[in-house]
């Protein structure tokens, strides 16, 4: 960094190195989703190896997004406490060595150990990490990288189809598992692209004190306690008070708990809980409805390589559209008209009867499913900011993992129950309308909380009895600010007044 800018915490640069590290995420995300699903092909060959049923068989990707999900708790500890970097390359190990060590598995229960917990546990260290690091190199592009970013998804499961039944018909399932194990390596050098936004906070702490003609000593103290807070990339953590803490409070210092009294992260959490009983089901279950109702094989997996089209072109597209001055300031009701928009696919998808119809039911669904996972994150940062997204990501992949690893279950009790497909895409496009009004009604509630709470502010500052002074205003400012800081965050980024440090 320039002289000038020594005391200073780098702001997001939006472009530069950044495009490289939506690259990385770009890979990284695409496995952590798209590798669960791709995975499926081999079940059949695994299922008549084992002497195992189908519902036994299905359980490894379900405990493998389990997993994902809920393992998010623990990978934003280790983001906030080493960084977005090794954790990464950490995870793309793991799922080298779960996929590796699944090749000499010899009995259904190992499969599950290696593919479904430690291989998921790896996507888990490339999921969250990749979201959170786009966050600390973008603010104005944000919804453009996300949107680039989580496009990884439907390109990497386009490709993993075709290349497991390649793999599948060469090498048989063991065979193709060590390749896979392989090819997930390519998470190790994704990470190695993250390189740290704050990477420079020693040398311009260093300067700051060197210059303390120029820089006054308390600022420098107070950015150094800044820059070294537990949301950042940490330099020297570790104090003679850390180790008097107890479990509980190391805890919270890296998981933000008291994001369970934000409003709006509340909303959010509420609101995706219900819709993942709904969002993965269908996917599960578009290609054997194809072949329930008497189309073939290779026509039934056409589908899904339409909805992964589709899918790619909408991720990027969602993200141009919710950077736009138009939508990017009501974004909430953008995203729940999107989950709307997803249960409304569902419900008239029984109305389908030939594959002409499930073709179009298909380019709905991937149009539908790209526009919710565009804007998955960027509303939760828009909601909570990007000091206090880390935990929130946290928090919220670990209530979410419940839901998702019984949405699949779900589905197929009822299809086993009633003899027909219909009822569990109704039963998944209920859930997501549902989800998406109750989204759309309580962030208008919140919009409306959040205005009238500014305005009061603003009172407050403007009434002369209560700001004698200038200095007692600014304490007012600064008591306010930290008992509401995230429920106003979306206010004060658009009135310049928060301060970025180390992207945070």
């Amino acid at each position: 960094p320039s002289p000038s800018s020594a005391g200073q915490a780098p702001n997001p640069p939006d472009g530069g190195w950044g495009w490289v590290v939506v690259f990385g995420a770009f890979i990284s995300i695409g496995f952590a989703y798209a590798f669960p699903k791709g995975i499926a092909i081999f079940f059949k060959e695994i299922q008549d190896f084992f002497g195992t049923s189908y519902g036994e068989i299905a359980w490894i990707s379900s405990i493998m997004l389990a997993t994902t999900y809920g393992a998010g708790p623990i990978s934003s500890i280790l983001v906030n406490r080493y960084g977005s970097r090794p954790v990464v390359i950490f995870g793309g190990l793991l799922c080298g060595i779960g996929m590796v060590s699944a090749a000499f598995c010899t009995s259904i229960l190992q499969l599950y150990i290696c593919v479904g917990f430690i291989t998921g546990f790896g996507l888990a260290l490339n999921l969250q990490p990749s979201v959170i690091i786009i966050g600390k190199y973008f603010l104005k592009r944000r919804p453009i990288a996300n949107g680039l970013a989580m496009a990884g998804s439907p390109v990497m499961l386009c490709t993993l189809a075709p290349l497991n039944q390649f793999l599948f018909d060469n090498f048989g399932w063991r065979g193709s598992f060590l390749i896979l194990g392989a090819i997930l390596l390519h998470c190790c050098v994704a990470g190695a692209l993250f390189r740290p936004i704050g990477a420079t906070t020693a040398t311009i702490k260093n300067q700051a004190i060197e210059e303390g003609k120029e820089t006054p000593k308390e600022e420098v103290t107070k950015d150094d306690m800044e820059m070294s807070s537990p949301t950042n990339i940490p330099m020297e953590t570790k104090t003679e008070e850390e180790g008097e803490k107890d479990c509980c409070e190391k805890i919270n210092q890296y998981l933000d708990f008291s994001l369970f009294k934000h409003r709006g992260f509340l909303i959010y959490l509420i609101g995706n809980v219900l819709m993942f009983l709904g969002f993965f089901a269908p996917i599960v279950f578009l290609a054997p409805y194809a072949k329930h109702i008497g189309i073939d094989e290779y026509s039934a997996a056409l589908l899904l390589s339409i909805l992964a089209i589709v899918d790619m072109i909408a991720r990027p597209t969602t993200g141009i559209i919710a950077n736009s001055k138009w939508v990017r300031p009501r974004i909430q009701y953008f995203f729940s008209f999107a989950i709307a928009f997803n249960g409304a696919c569902h419900l008239l998808c029984p109305l389908a009867s030939g594959y002409t119809g499930l073709v179009v039911y298909s380019v709905f669904f991937g149009l539908a499913f790209g526009m919710v996972c565009a804007m998955l994150f960027e509303t939760l940062m828009d909601l909570v900011g990007a000091a206090r997204f880390t935990s929130a990501v946290g928090l919220v992949t670990i209530a979410e993992c419940c839901t998702i690893l019984l949405g699949p279950p779900i589905g197929g009790t009822l299809i086993d129950t009633f003899g027909d497909y219909k009822y569990m895409f109704i039963k998944c496009g209920a859930v997501m309308v549902l989800a998406g009004t109750f989204l759309f009604i309580m962030n208008y509630y919140n919009y409306r909380m959040l205005a009238k709470e500014e305005k009061e502010r603003k009172a407050k500052e403007e009434d002369p009895k209560l700001l004698r002074t200038e200095n007692e205003g600014r304490n007012n400012w600064n008591k306010e600010a930290s008992q509401d800081g995230p429920e106003l965050e979306p206010l004060r980024e658009e009135q310049g007044l928060k301060k970025e440090v180390n992207g945070t």
